[in-house]
């Protein structure tokens, strides 16, 4: 990850929040506490400890049963700003590492017995990659390279035998057989995606960068050459087993709508039934130094920019979990944590940030039967988590498209969607400007993904809870009608907000039966606008929206 380009943010020290941003965004993102947050289910986090799990970040993953394969990325936290310090080699990842989360065991091995120019590229960081059947895919890299005495983007496509790969680290047998690579200069992109469709490849949004990383500039000092692909490089690979080729290659390029990078790009079910992918925000713009907030979906037949959507939380990568449902007709894609321009304070307020700073927030972005999208803050992270984090799709959970979880599909109240695996973890929001390596590290947490019906998002355990909260105007628009549904007694308030999140009024606060309640309030002298109607417990907080 690399979170600034070759100008300065000095023009964007201010921290500020900007209303009209506000009042705009309040159509397209809210927060959210009872109400569940895919189909019948809540996302419940569950911390586990897997004792000597490595701490790594922007690496590369594969997966045979129960087993995953960690491979590259960094052992340190967010990069330093100096050239000198940045990328160091010291913070490469040179080993390889097995771990069975069920069983809590983790093997690991060194891969310097690899031919050279595969054990340099698998020690870089931001490699694209893929699982396709038993062989993962692993595409360029920024790193260190001793045979080139520089920093550069590796021009290599390595292919692993995932299970050979795992039994020969668990084993202590030799590895090479188990790694293939070929170079070909078209895949030197770091910080891009690698998504698969139709027997075919799609390497999304990307850099070239090569030499040392300086915030200055690239004429400055040691100097780089850095080049977005701003493309979508569509691919085979023919792979029997011994040798690679790359094959039906074609490029598109946007310069505008596909310059981005260090971004998510998710795999998708559209509405009418169709697979492909959305490029969630990523940076940089070409005008300043802060993420993009549209965002592309990719299909078979070009790509299109959503139209009429912003994304505001969770802009760069991190880990993320999409899950659709054929009955509703809707898909939803869950980020957990990371790095965003804009969060909610403790009191419910969206701030904007444009230093973008590490973030807790959990969003989600639902894509429903008509095409709209809606993006609703539904928890936090326990601690600043997520960023350039994984998340590693349980073997038996049903899926319909490559990773895309079938909500329709899933048994029981509880169901274990997967984990979240790595990733930095920050002391604080703002480090980039004062980081001298030991504000952050590479995290060696790893929490469980719960799809839980009827309870509350949240880390660990969540109270069980029914609790409803709807909101509708009289027809004459003079009178806010309210129905507050209630598992059992309980004191609370009934806030009214603005659409920043600022208090107007309370219009309520006592202790309500259980059952359900239905409340009428005079709004006349409510100039138009929308609203926020909070119902709040020590059991958590409810919001739902009105427009005046």
């Amino acid at each position: 990850m690399m979170v600034e380009e070759g100008v300065s943010f000095a023009e964007t020290h201010t921290f500020i929040m900007r209303i009209a941003s506000l009042l705009f965004a309040i159509y397209y993102i809210h927060t959210s506490a009872f109400p569940q947050d895919l189909g019948d289910r809540h996302v419940v986090l569950q911390e586990i400890s897997i004792p000597g799990i490595p701490g790594v970040q922007s690496f590369a993953w594969g997966q045979q049963d129960q087993e995953w394969l960690l491979l590259g990325g960094r052992t340190e936290g967010l990069h330093q700003r100096q050239p000198f310090a940045a990328f160091s080699a010291s913070g490469n990842n040179t080993m390889a590492h097995v771990v069975d989360p069920y069983t809590e065991e983790v093997w690991s091995r060194s891969i310097s017995s690899l031919p050279t120019a595969i054990y340099e590229q698998l020690q870089c960081t931001n490699m694209e990659f893929f699982q396709r059947g038993n062989t993962l895919y692993i595409i360029g890299g920024y790193g260190y390279s001793p045979t080139a005495t520089d920093h550069i983007t590796h021009s290599k496509l390595t292919a692993v035998d995932v299970p050979g790969a795992i039994e020969a680290i668990k084993n202590g047998t030799t590895l090479t057989p188990h790694f293939r690579q070929l170079s070909d200069s078209r895949l030197a992109v770091t910080g891009g995606y690698l998504g698969y469709l139709n027997d075919e490849f799609y390497l999304v949004g990307g850099q070239r960068f090569m030499g040392r990383y300086n915030p200055m500039g690239p004429d400055f000092g040691p100097g780089f050459i850095q080049e977005y692909t701003n493309a979508i490089r569509r691919f085979r690979i023919d792979d029997d087993g011994t040798s690679l080729a790359i094959t039906d290659y074609t490029a598109t390029v946007d310069t505008a709508e596909l310059h981005r990078r260090d971004y998510n790009l998710v795999s998708q079910i559209f509405p009418d039934g169709s697979q492909g992918f959305t490029a969630f925000s990523g940076v940089f713009q070409y005008t300043s130094n802060i993420p993009w907030l549209n965002t592309v979906d990719i299909t078979p037949s070009g790509y299109t920019v959503v139209p009429v959507f912003e994304q505001l939380l969770n802009q760069y990568h991190t880990a993320h979990l999409p899950v659709h449902s054929a009955t509703s007709n809707t898909m939803s894609t869950v980020f957990f944590g990371g790095i965003g321009r804009y969060y909610f304070d403790g009191n419910g307020q969206l701030w904007d940030d444009v230093n973008v700073p590490f973030v807790n927030t959990i969003s989600r972005v639902v894509r429903s039967g008509d095409g709209s999208m809606l993006e609703t803050a539904i928890g936090s992270m326990p601690a600043l988590l997520g960023s350039s984090a994984e998340f590693i799709t349980a073997p038996d959970v049903p899926t319909s498209f490559n990773d895309v979880i079938d909500l329709d599909a899933l048994e029981g109240d509880t169901v274990l969607a997967g984990h979240i695996v790595g990733g930095i973890e920050s002391s604080a929001p703002n480090i980039f400007f004062i980081n001298t390596g030991t504000q952050s590290e590479a995290s060696t947490r790893v929490f469980k993904v719960l799809l839980v019906r009827d309870m509350n998002t949240g880390v660990g355990g969540a109270k069980e809870t029914t609790n409803t909260l709807q909101v509708a105007m009289s027809g004459s628009g003079e009178q806010l009608i309210v129905t507050l549904s209630l598992t059992r007694g309980t004191e609370g308030s009934l806030n009214l907000l603005d659409s920043s999140g600022r208090l107007v009024r309370t219009l309520l606060k006592a202790r309500m039966p259980a059952g359900s309640q239905k409340l009428h309030n005079d709004v006349r002298d409510l100039p138009q606008g929308s609203y926020l109607l909070e119902w709040t417990t020590n059991e958590g907080r409810s919001v739902a929206r009105f427009v005046r």
